[in-house]
C-alpha cells in the first residue's frame, strides 16, 4: 500500500507501531539529510562530486590514504555541526518506550547515539565516521590525533602499535563488511515484527537483503523514503513522503 498523502500514511503507520511488539528500523542516509549531512547517491550528493575510493587503493597508495583524510577534514565543520532530527528522536522515543530493541543502520553520523541509543544497541552496518581505526590490530584514534600528526607530517599517519595504515572506522568500497553487526542484524529482521526501512535506496547489498529476510520472517514492512525502491511492491506501507515531517507526530516529551 502506497499512501496518498501524509496524513493517511502517519496514520496508518501510526496503527502499525500500536500494534507491533518488535519494531527493528533500518536506517539510510535520508533520516540524516535535515540534519545537514548529504546523501551519497542524490544529485550533488558526496558520490557525484568525488569518486569514492576503494578499500584496496586506500591499502596500496599513501597518495590515496592523504586523500581520504583530506576530504575527511573537509567534512569534519558539517559532521561536527550536525545533530539529531526528528527521524532520530522518534525512533529513541520508541527505543525508550522498550519498542525498539536495536537499531541497523547504513549511517556512520553517530546521530543514532546522540539521540539516545545505547552505542551497543546501534548495529552499524558501514561503520562510523566519528573516530578511526587501524586497519591491522584494531587501534582506535579520535580524529584530534590523526589531525594533529597529518598535520605535522603532511601525510596520513600510521598505527603506532603495528605501523598499518589508520583509517577512518567506517566500510569502504571493496572491504569486508562487519560479520558481528552482520550476524546481530541478521537476527533482528529475523525476530520482530515490524520492520522500518527509513531513508534507504535498498540498492546496497547485502545490507539490502535485511527488509527481505524480515519480511519472509512474518513482519510487516514500512518503507518510508522519498524516491521509490526495489522493494516497495512487497511492502505493507510506503510513504514517500519528508522523513522528519513522517516521523515528527512519534517524537516523545
Amino acid at each position: 500500500m502506497i499512501a496518498t498523502d501524509l496524513r493517511s500514511g502517519v496514520e496508518r503507520l501510526g496503527d502499525l507501531i500500536a500494534e507491533a511488539k518488535t519494531i527493528v528500523p533500518f536506517t539510510g542516509a535520508g533520516i540524516s539529510t535535515e540534519c545537514g549531512i548529504p546523501d551519497f547517491r542524490s544529485p550533488g550528493g558526496l558520490w557525484t562530486r568525488n569518486r569514492p575510493i576503494p578499500f584496496e587503493e586506500f591499502v596500496a597508495s599513501q597518495d590515496a590514504r592523504d586523500e581520504s583524510w583530506r576530504r575527511r577534514f573537509a567534512m569534519e565543520p558539517t559532521f561536527a555541526a550536525a545533530r539529531p532530527g526528528r527521524g532520530h528522536r522518534a525512533l529513541a522515543s520508541l527505543y525508550r518506550a522498550g519498542k525498539i530493541p536495536a537499531i541497523i543502520t547504513q549511517n556512520i553520523d553517530n546521530l543514532h547515539q546522540a539521540s539516545g541509543f545505547a552505542t551497543d544497541h546501534v548495529i552499524e552496518l558501514h561503520g562510523n565516521t566519528t573516530y578511526a581505526r587501524c586497519i591491522g590490530c584494531g587501534q582506535a584514534y579520535d580524529l584530534p590525533w590523526v589531525r594533529q600528526r597529518f598535520d605535522e607530517a603532511g601525510a596520513a599517519p600510521d598505527c603506532t602499535v603495528c605501523d598499518e595504515p589508520v583509517k577512518t572506522a567506517t566500510i569502504s568500497f571493496g572491504q569486508a563488511m562487519p560479520e558481528d553487526a552482520m550476524r546481530r542484524a541478521g537476527e533482528l529482521a529475523r525476530h520482530c515484527d515490524l520492520f522500518l526501512a527509513i531513508g534507504s535506496s535498498l540498492v546496497v547489498w547485502p545490507a539490502a537483503g535485511f527488509p527481505l529476510l524480515a519480511k519472509n520472517g512474518g513482519a510487516r514492512l514500512v518503507i518510508i523514503n522519498n524516491e521509490p525502491t526495489e522493494q516497495d511492491d512487497i511492502a505493507d506501507l510506503v510513504i514517500r513522503y519528508d522523513i522528519g515531517e513522517t516521523l515528527g507526530p512519534f517524537v516523545g516529551n
